[in-house]
């Protein structure tokens, strides 16, 4: 009996051995070739729709989740006779209508630059993942990056890293980070831009996601 203990202790231990072996392999492999972060957010570039005259406004006809085309025509001013096409109300550029502040009826004045509407290009939608500064030296425009995004779970996207901000995001911060005379070193985070391959999924600008990037 004694003999046979012996023999399962053994074998156990080898099998520990073993096992903690591919474990710490697994580790190692993945913190070398990979570098995982979940403080990632989809982004869009939402274009304003401003009027180009002074005036009452008349028209304004779209409504958010409305697709237009860039140069159509969708409101109108009562901006004088002398005012022409100004009083036309163009769309920026093709996209998908994400927020309307017009109200017709309102004075809408040039000079104010006053949002009458927001635009974004559903396909230009990217991420942004910020990355601590003392990760960033290993990060590379080009890189492949493996995504899951919060919105669609267990479906798998692929994109790459198409730029990395030259500051931390504390640099462009409006109040300094040193509020009195006490000084708290934090660790600061960089944002990399992160482009999407071939997507043709309903996308939501400000949801999470996941990004892991092969640094190998």
């Amino acid at each position: 009996m004694k003999g046979k203990f012996k023999v399962l202790v053994t074998l156990g231990l080898v099998l520990i051995l073993v096992a903690g072996g591919f474990i710490g392999a697994y580790f190692w492999y993945n913190s070398t070739h990979y570098m995982s972060t979940d403080n990632v957010e989809l982004v869009a570039d939402f274009i304003k729709v401003t009027p180009l005259a002074s005036g009452k406004l008349l028209e304004f006809n779209v409504n958010e989740g409305d697709y237009v085309v860039k140069d159509q025509l969708i409101g109108r001013l009562d901006a004088g006779a002398d005012s022409g096409a100004a009083s036309n109300i163009r769309a920026p550029i093709s996209g998908v209508v994400v927020q309307k502040s017009a109200l017709v009826g309102e004075y809408e004045s040039s000079a104010a630059s006053p949002t009458l509407a927001l635009i974004m290009d559903p396909h230009q939608i990217y991420l942004i993942a910020n990355i601590d500064e003392t990760k960033i030296s290993k990060v590379k425009i080009g890189q492949a990056v493996d995504i899951s995004i919060d919105q669609f779970k267990g479906k798998k996207f692929t994109g790459k890293v198409s730029s990395i901000s030259q500051a931390s995001n504390n640099a462009f911060s409006i109040l300094s980070a040193q509020t009195s005379g006490t000084f708290t070193k934090v660790v600061e985070r960089v944002q990399v831009k992160i482009q999407i391959n071939n997507n043709d999924t309903k996308l939501l600008p400000g949801t999470n996601a996941v990004v892991k990037i092969h640094i190998k």
